[in-house]
């Protein structure tokens, strides 16, 4: 490590600590030449795939516009912004441990509506319906079918129903009307 205020090339390291949660080493520096001491931080860079669009561009993967892709789909729903963080962290994470130099945007559009989906069911139809590009009533209709039926198959207690008068799972819509 260079002295960044002698520029020699040589330091030692005074103390050690973890740092930003353990996800960074904090070293305290001292210059062999002039005697400054300073601060550095090391962390872990993790590099993410590139995301191959469908007209075969490619673009770095930014977490930043996933976040803003999702907050989109969740505005005005009751989802804290820690759960929020939390499902951009495991999008991330899958991406990481991918091992993948590139990733389709469709496999990226897939693991965003998988975490919507456990999010919240409405915002997870809001982003199903830009993602999928719904042309009509039908289609979306479609998405709400094949979450009802997924919805049997996996029941969640911490969903906000989509269905009028919260119709639990196994309940006969019928029988409501």
């Amino acid at each position: 490590m260079h002295c960044p205020f002698c520029a020699h090339e040589e330091t030692k390291v005074t103390d050690s600590r973890l740092a930003g949660g353990g996800a960074q080493i904090r070293r305290r520096r001292e210059c062999l030449s002039c005697g400054e001491r300073f601060t550095t931080f090391e962390s872990a860079e993790l590099v993410m795939p590139l995301v191959v669009k469908s007209d075969q561009s490619r673009e770095p993967f930014d977490v930043a516009k996933l976040r803003a892709g999702m907050e989109r789909a969740l505005q005005k729903r009751p989802v804290s912004s820690e759960a929020l963080e939390e499902a951009v962290g495991r999008i991330c994470h899958k991406l990481r441990s991918m091992g993948e130099r590139e990733v389709p945007s469709r496999a990226l559009g897939e693991l965003v509506m998988d975490q919507l989906h456990q999010l919240d069911e409405v915002a997870y139809v809001r982003f199903a319906s830009v993602y999928r590009s719904f042309q009509d009533v039908e289609a979306f209709q479609r998405e709400v079918e094949q979450l009802h039926r997924r919805r049997r198959k996996t029941p969640s207690r911490d969903q906000l129903s989509l269905l009028p008068g919260g119709v639990q799972d196994g309940d006969d819509v019928e029988r409501r009307k």
